[in-house]
């Protein structure tokens, strides 16, 4: 693992870090806010240009960029009478980055037992 900020695989977890980790991956457990992410990674947006591209209410997508604001992931600039969100540092682009690397490395998700996934007899 390459060194960042000091830390290594060789750095250890303690529980106050495990609490920080642990809201942060809870913060990206809603599709929603990694789609909006996503789209910050690319280039910064309004809410109403985020609202229009994730297909939510503009109120929903405030909400959701209030809960990564106040997790320090994004941040606003008012350009008059519109705020302007990004993401706050590259930290969460690299995140994300990595989570797609990973993704493409799982096996296929097996078929579904419940008979949801078009199993027919």
């Amino acid at each position: 693992m390459a060194v960042t900020h000091g830390v290594t695989s060789a750095t250890p977890i303690d529980a106050q870090d495990a609490e920080q980790i642990a809201r942060l991956m809870s913060v990206l457990a809603t599709a929603s806010r990694v789609r909006i992410l996503a789209l910050l990674r690319q280039a910064p947006h309004s809410v109403g240009e985020l609202a229009a591209a994730v297909q939510m209410a503009q109120p929903a997508v405030s909400h959701q960029l209030r809960i990564l604001r106040d997790l320090g992931l994004v941040a606003g600039t008012q350009a008059g009478r519109t705020t302007v969100y990004a993401l706050h540092d590259t930290h969460i682009a690299a995140l994300l980055d990595e989570a797609l690397r990973h993704i493409e490395h799982l096996p296929a998700a097996p078929p579904r037992s419940d008979g949801a996934a078009g199993n027919h007899p």
